[in-house]
């Protein structure tokens, strides 16, 4: 199989330098890393691509076994990298994809050096001693909204998510992100995203790591960055001055100011 085609990959950037790999979250697709990639490109090569149901992916290659859990986007990831030869990659992951790169960590640590989690959520519903921001009912209801009236749940959700209600472009392009996708292959995606729990897989983590969260974010509230980086030892926790749950689009500049920090001080 062409993983380059299936998974739309889009290798930019300085072929000499570190490799750095960003991963979009649900209902998103590679554009939107376009206002970080310029300021990576110069010292480092940058890889983009989408997971098989997102973006320009091949949809032939869309399974829902494969993709009913995060292991399925960790290995399209694990295979990206495997068919570029990338090893040592920093990783950028975005939301659920942040989980997806500890997995793909994991899965194949020559390949994945460093991690960088763009407000990232283990698991987004309450448990005991533990605050993922939604109750059972909630996610449950989210769920079912989205089944019944996909492109309805889009228009609603996707400016809440973003955020930022004085910049209402911000909310349209998410909404409009969100409306691209197919929305069998976004159900899917959306039950393995919403009903997963990635915290025992956090303690495994062994390579560098920069959690970034935003001040207000509905989707991963404080206390789930907070989490990620107790559970994540010798993380680095770094706050945005952002509100929403994209700050990559919100807030670029201080996005990207925290991420080219993160890899200067990398060995």
């Amino acid at each position: 199989m062409d993983i380059a085609r299936r998974n739309n990959v889009t290798v930019t950037g300085n072929p000499q330098g570190r490799t750095v790999v960003l991963a979009h979250g649900f209902g998103c697709d590679q554009n939107m890393w376009r206002l970080t990639v310029p300021a990576l490109a110069e010292e480092y090569r940058v890889v983009l691509f989408d997971y098989v149901g997102s973006g320009a992916a091949d949809p032939s290659a869309f399974s829902e076994d494969r993709y009913g859990s995060l292991a399925g986007y960790a290995q399209d990831v694990v295979e990206v990298c495997e068919a570029l030869d990338v090893r040592d990659a920093v990783f950028v992951g975005h939301s659920v994809s942040a989980m997806v790169g500890v997995l793909a960590a994991g899965m194949a640590p020559e390949r994945v050096g460093a991690l960088v989690m763009v407000a990232p959520s283990p698991r987004y519903v309450d448990d005991e001693g533990y605050r993922g921001g939604f109750s059972a009912e909630d996610i449950d209801e989210l769920l079912e909204s989205l089944e019944a009236n996909y492109l309805g749940w889009s228009a609603a959700m996707a400016p809440l998510i973003m955020g930022n209600a004085e910049r209402p472009e911000l909310g349209q392009e998410l909404t409009n992100s969100f409306c691209a996708t197919d929305p069998d292959m976004a159900r899917v995606f959306a039950r393995t995203t919403f009903l997963s729990d990635s915290r025992d897989d956090l303690k495994g983590v062994r390579v560098p790591t920069l959690v970034l969260e935003c001040t207000q974010d509905v989707i991963a509230p404080r206390e789930v960055g907070a989490f990620v980086h107790e559970t994540i030892t010798g993380s680095k926790l770094v706050t945005l001055d952002a509100t929403g749950h994209c700050p990559h689009l919100s807030a670029p500049e201080a996005t990207n100011q925290a991420i080219l920090s993160f890899l200067a001080n990398l060995k």
